[in-house]
């Protein structure tokens, strides 16, 4: 076995066991499916152990998913970048506080190589949905690292491993509907999890965004699987924010319920 391989061996091994140990608190979050609330544009869902994406290192029988399906919807991207047919998935708005950690872990798919370089991200994103962090990138290409993304933003979070290579091939996994199993040219493959840590620099409350995009085609579909996702150590549904809007109606129906009690 080349020295490369082993030491690639060694680390992916290294990283499995630490976030089998960290990873564990979250390990219901996708077990059911999509969490209640969160926001799907294009093709999302929940998926166990599926052809070469395997269980996430957490505990977790399942694990998020969005996909570039070429039926979905266009003008999804981020910004300044080429992007054709896309999906995000987007988390309830959490809180979060000053110095609270942002985790998780994701596995970029793609069965797109060669020029047409499909690109995944995830951000954090502000009450009023502004960019505040990069989370990571990934960007299909027939050489070199896949992420951080070539071309793109870089991301202000700690990625672990910092840099990483596809595992070659045609990817077998079941979400890339008719593509999986399929490869056109150079650059197709799986990563294998990665972890993403971010430091939330101000208190506030947010949004986790996570997207996927083909580049200038509708062909030969890339996918992002994510699992793992904790702020301040919980899980990212456990410090939820009430919708403005609901809290809206709630302090209209007290209001009303004032006004009788006068009338009465």
């Amino acid at each position: 076995m080349k020295t490369k391989t082993i030491q690639k061996t060694l680390l992916n091994s290294a990283l499995v066991a630490a976030l089998a140990f960290a990873g564990t608190a979250s390990a219901s979050l996708f077990d059911s499916g999509l969490p209640s609330g969160w926001d799907c544009v294009g093709t999302c869902g929940a998926l166990g152990a599926d052809g070469d994406v395997t269980a996430p290192p957490t505990g977790s029988s399942q694990y998020g998913y969005v996909v570039s399906s070429s039926n979905g919807p266009t003008g999804i991207g981020l910004d300044g970048l080429v992007g054709t047919t896309g999906s995000t998935l987007k988390s309830n708005l959490f809180s979060a506080q000053d110095g609270d950690e942002l985790n998780f872990i994701f596995n970029y798919i793609s069965s797109d190589g060669a020029g047409y370089a499909d690109y995944a991200w995830a951000r954090l994103l502000n009450e009023l949905n502004e960019e505040v962090a990069i989370l990571f990138t990934a960007r299909t290409t027939d050489s070199g690292s896949i992420v951080p993304g070539f071309g793109m933003p870089d991301p202000t979070a700690t990625l672990n491993p910092d840099s990483v290579m596809m595992n070659p091939g045609a990817p077998n996994w079941s979400p890339l509907g008719g593509d999986s199993g399929s490869c056109f040219s150079t650059g197709c493959g799986y990563t294998g999890w990665i972890e993403s840590s971010y430091n939330i620099s101000a208190a506030g409350n947010y949004f986790l965004e996570f997207g996927v995009v083909n580049w200038n085609d509708t062909s030969f579909q890339s996918g992002l699987a994510f699992d793992g996702i904790t702020v301040g150590g919980n899980p990212i549904d456990t410090n939820p924010v009430p919708v403005p809007a609901t809290l809206g109606l709630l302090g209209l129906g007290l209001l009303g319920l004032r006004l009788r009690r006068k009338q009465k």
